[in-house]
């Protein structure tokens, strides 16, 4: 009875090592491989929900100019992969946006 029960809990690890650990994993390897993969020009949206486009970038740090004249200085880590691909595309890191004049 003893060693069904340690088969049990070794499939039950082996499972949520599959299904959630691993997937997990993968995706955060992936955010991290995309914020140091980008560079200047490259139109981005941050954590937060703000949207700009990268004009200088350090190790760990981006410029970011939100409009004209406003310039932030945000980590690398506060960009978020998902919410870039959904806003501007898949495979388009240096995307033409049309600006919008008001």
């Amino acid at each position: 009875m003893d060693s069904i029960g340690l088969v049990f809990m070794g499939a039950m690890f082996l499972v949520m090592w599959l299904f959630f650990i691993r997937p997990q994993a993968k995706q955060a390897k992936l955010a991290k491989e995309f914020q140091t993969s980008i560079d200047k020009g490259a139109r981005i949206v941050t954590t937060g929900g703000i949207h700009g486009k990268i004009i200088k970038t350090d190790e760990t740090t981006v410029l970011l100019e939100v409009d004209s004249s406003t310039k932030i200085r945000i980590e690398k880590s506060g960009i978020s992969m998902d919410l870039t691909k959904a806003a501007y595309g898949e495979g388009e890191k240096k995307a033409e946006v049309a600006e919008v004049k008001s």
